[in-house]
Parts: structure tokens; sequence; C-alpha cells
């Protein structure tokens, strides 16, 4: 079964969708604040040039979702599918930004759960590759179950550390708990 890269998955906190080109207004209104991106390798992602390039980026991947406030449907931020490999069984999420709003954890770990959800039907590993200085991305990814995997060079010409969780460590742990609980869903592709 081929990997569905852009379901809709709905969660009690978070809907997320796949990104189409009319959300860019909405989606940079939430990416022009500058300490979203404070500890990011690309500091400069609120400026608006810089981020229709990251949003071209995202469409262009075939894997990118918008992120919406289950409660008053309004736009939070956006993650993504990427690097697909099925011989590894492997898959990424990241480019992952909330609105400060909704930091603190329960947003991110129910977009994630339900990310990492969906993805362990299709791969046996999710990777999750973070700039070394963005200690607060660190700590949420270890703090849904992320383990240090090794280095890798980033994009940008600096380092990232790699972090990995397997759908055994996933189920055996119990992560992803509160999602099933919720009973979230895939409803497949939109257009």
């Amino acid at each position: 079964m081929p990997f569905d890269l852009q379901p809709v998955l709905k969660g009690h906190l978070l809907l997320l969708r796949p990104l189409r080109p009319e959300d860019f207004e909405d989606l940079y209104g939430v990416a022009a604040d500058p300490l979203i991106w404070e500890q990011h390798p690309e500091r400069n992602r609120f400026e608006k040039e810089v981020f229709l390039k990251f949003f071209r980026e995202a469409l262009e991947s075939g894997g990118a979702f918008l992120v919406k406030d289950a409660k008053d449907n309004r736009v939070i931020g956006s993650s993504r599918y990427f690097g697909y490999d099925d011989p590894r069984s492997e898959i990424e999420i990241g480019w992952t930004f909330l609105a400060r709003s909704h930091w603190g954890g329960a947003y991110n770990r129910e977009m994630k759960e339900l990310m990492l959800t969906h993805a362990f039907r299709f791969v046996e590993n999710v990777i999750f590759v973070v700039g070394t200085g963005n200690t607060r991305s660190q700590r949420a990814v270890e703090k849904i179950g992320g383990i240090r995997a090794g280095m890798r060079r980033n994009a940008a010409g600096g380092d990232s550390v790699i972090y990995r969780i397997t759908r055994e460590q996933f189920r055996r742990e119990g992560a992803g708990k509160s999602s099933r609980e919720n009973k979230p869903s895939s409803t497949g592709k939109t257009k």
C-alpha cells in the first residue's frame, strides 16, 4: 500500500489537512512572528519573501499540512511528511511550527501523535531532523519519545540532530495513547 502523504487528520484539539496555494496569507499570518524562528537555523523565515520560498517548497513536497485549531477553525501552523524511503521503511516529520498561543505541549503532542499514528500504518521508522541550536524543538521531540540517532548537516550549513521513533517503540511505550483515545480519523485526501 503506498504512503498517503496528505490525509486529513482529526483530533480533539487539531485538524490537519493538505496545504493549498490559497493558504499562504493565513499561514504567513502565523509565521510572521519572529519569535517562532529565533532558534531555527533560518531565523529570518518570518520575512515574507523568505517564508514564500518555504511555502512553495512545502506545496512542492506533496506532504505538507495546514494545521487548524479544531475549536475555532483558526490557522495555527504547519507540518509535513518528507523523504519517504520504502526500502528503509522510513519517513521524516518536520518543518513544523505553531503559533506561540499554542505552544506548551498539548497541541504539538496531538499533532505529532496524529502524524505518527498515520505514518506507522506504512513505515517502521519516523525520523525528525532538528538544528543543534533549536533546544525547544529538541525537547518537544524528546517529550514524544524521540531518541537521538545521529547527526547530519542541514541545508543552512549547520548541524542537525536526528531523532528516531520506531513503530514498536511507539506502540510499546503507549505513545499516541491520548490521540488513540480521542479516536482521530484519517479521512483521505482532499482537493
